[in-house]
């Protein structure tokens, strides 16, 4: 239930993996090319979104001033840094202790005041943490329960906070293009980085967002074109990326 105080969902085994690839994080040609080629997609969701949200102009120089946001599992920072160039008071949490000394310096030489902190969700929500808008992109998938996971979520945003939460569809077509593809064909991604079976289609992770007690107010899909080689967003084909927004009422 809402307002319980969840158990810890790190997955050991899942910080292990990540630990393993921290000093490649801005490398665009590394283990993490593609997230880097998603990038642009993802932020141009995330942007909207808050901006929609928050009655922000994203033509403003710095439209998130003064708004306090979480990135959950910011790894080296490759959503943290934006969001602090937009004004953002940024903080950068993850369980894998060797991304963090990535991120900071990474950071510094951007001239970014980013607040990194290797920590975890339930850590920042026992310190009575609160944000207006939690990044929770791409790590879900790897957490030891789901449901716990978002619980916290929901007790680290403000009344009317905004969580943004992407994942992988749980499918064939999600199977062979995210782990056969990913990761044996073009070698994007170590074998073994996800997990098919802990993948989470766009209704379970609806069902999950509304047991949390947050409300579910949009999804769109992240999609591959191989023939441009960029990402967009449909706001129907959510059959292997895709992203939610949700709100705490």
């Amino acid at each position: 239930m809402p307002g319980e105080q969840p158990t810890n969902t790190v997955d050991p085994a899942e910080v292990a993996k990540f630990e393993a690839m921290a000093a490649e994080w801005w490398d665009p040609n590394g283990k993490f090319r593609p997230l880097h080629m998603m990038n642009p997609c993802r932020l141009e969701y995330i942007t909207t979104q808050i901006a929609a949200h928050f009655g922000r102009d994203l033509k403003a120089e710095r439209p998130f001033e003064g708004l306090r946001l979480l990135d959950i599992g910011c790894g080296g920072g490759l959503l943290s840094e934006p969001m602090a160039r937009l004004g953002a008071i940024v903080v950068g949490a993850d369980a894998a202790a060797r991304n963090i000394p990535v991120a900071r310096i990474h950071a510094e030489q951007q001239g970014l005041p980013i607040d990194y902190r290797n920590t975890t969700a339930e850590a920042l929500a026992a310190d009575g943490e609160v944000f207006d808008v939690v990044l929770n992109m791409e790590v879900i998938e790897h957490v030891a329960d789901p449901q716990a996971f978002l619980t916290t979520c929901h007790g680290l945003l403000r009344t009317g906070g905004l969580m943004l939460c992407s994942t992988l569809n749980r499918n064939p077509k999600s199977f062979a293009m995210a782990i056969v593809g990913a990761e044996y064909v073009m070698r994007w991604l170590p074998k073994g980085t996800h997990e098919w079976q802990k993948f989470i289609t766009p209704d379970e992770l609806y069902d999950l967002i509304r047991k949390a007690g947050l409300e579910p107010v949009d999804r769109r899909g992240m999609v591959f074109n191989p023939i441009t080689w960029g990402w967009s967003l449909s706001p129907r084909d959510l059959s292997v990326n895709y992203v939610t927004a949700s709100v705490r009422r």
